[in-house]
């Protein structure tokens, strides 16, 4: 039987204006950046579920029941107001389940929990994300920060090894650049074996019965270039880490 990854967020519309001269007119399109994380989990036998952020806010699960469905839960690229604020409670002030606090729980009761950096996980642009608010930050092996978090390097930094771990078993010390991620902090009992400018990259903590794990740049363009979504040992990074969020 397959094991199963909820992969929420990673999805976004944009709405540009074009002017030209006198006369204006719009054009939207509708994006996701999953493809390669999910090739690469399924490669490695995993049963990857996609739910982009515009469905995650109706659709991600409400009960523990629900959320035992799956054996690891991926946050990317996704803002906590997206599980904060279901649409009966923004529109019609209906008390619902507080999906951070669940996954809180999750973790604690034997559960898996990864968060990918980007514009609207850790803190994000202008703070937006707001996780650090959350009873996810209980969760997770870093401190997140209250402020913007972006480290943005448009020339291109490297990450570095700096210690032994399993997940890190047959990746090589020569890692491709990036071209951002986001600064956190990690805790004291936070296991670091990856360091970009000084700032954790790749951190893995446990919490109760269960474990977490954040990559802190993204998994798909911008802040991952070519270089890094082509590298030869992404597909085998991704699912490492997932095996070690299960204990496999």
């Amino acid at each position: 039987m397959k094991r199963k990854i909820l992969l929420a967020g990673e999805s976004w519309m944009s709405y540009t204006t074009h002017v030209k001269g006198f006369d204006a007119f719009y054009t939207s399109v509708y994006e996701t950046g999953e493809k390669w994380l999910k090739a690469a989990l399924t490669e490695g036998g995993w049963e990857v579920t996609f739910l982009p952020n515009h469905l995650a806010c109706e659709q991600f699960p409400f009960t523990m029941e629900e959320l035992r469905e799956y054996d690891i839960v991926i946050l990317s690229d996704i803002g906590a107001n997206t599980l904060l604020l279901p649409v009966p409670t923004f529109s019609q002030s209906v008390k619902m389940p507080n999906r951070c606090n669940l996954l809180r729980d999750y973790v604690k009761e034997g559960g898996a929990l990864l968060m990918i950096g980007g514009y609207l996980t850790f803190s994000g642009v202008d703070a937006k994300g707001k996780w650090h608010d959350t009873a996810v930050q209980e969760v997770l092996p870093v401190e997140v920060l209250t402020v913007d978090d972006r480290m943005e390097h448009c020339e291109g930094v490297k990450p570095v090894t700096v210690a032994d771990h399993e997940a890190l078993a047959g990746i090589p010390a020569d890692w491709p650049e990036i071209l951002g991620y986001n600064r956190v902090i990690a805790k004291p009992e936070a296991a670091v074996p990856v360091t970009v400018e000084g700032d954790p990259f790749i951190a893995f903590g446990e919490y109760g019965k269960g474990r977490s794990a954040v990559v802190t740049t993204d998994c798909a363009p911008h802040w991952a270039p070519p270089e890094f979504c082509e590298w030869e040992f992404y597909n085998k990074l991704w699912q490492n880490i997932a095996a070690w969020l299960v204990k496999a």
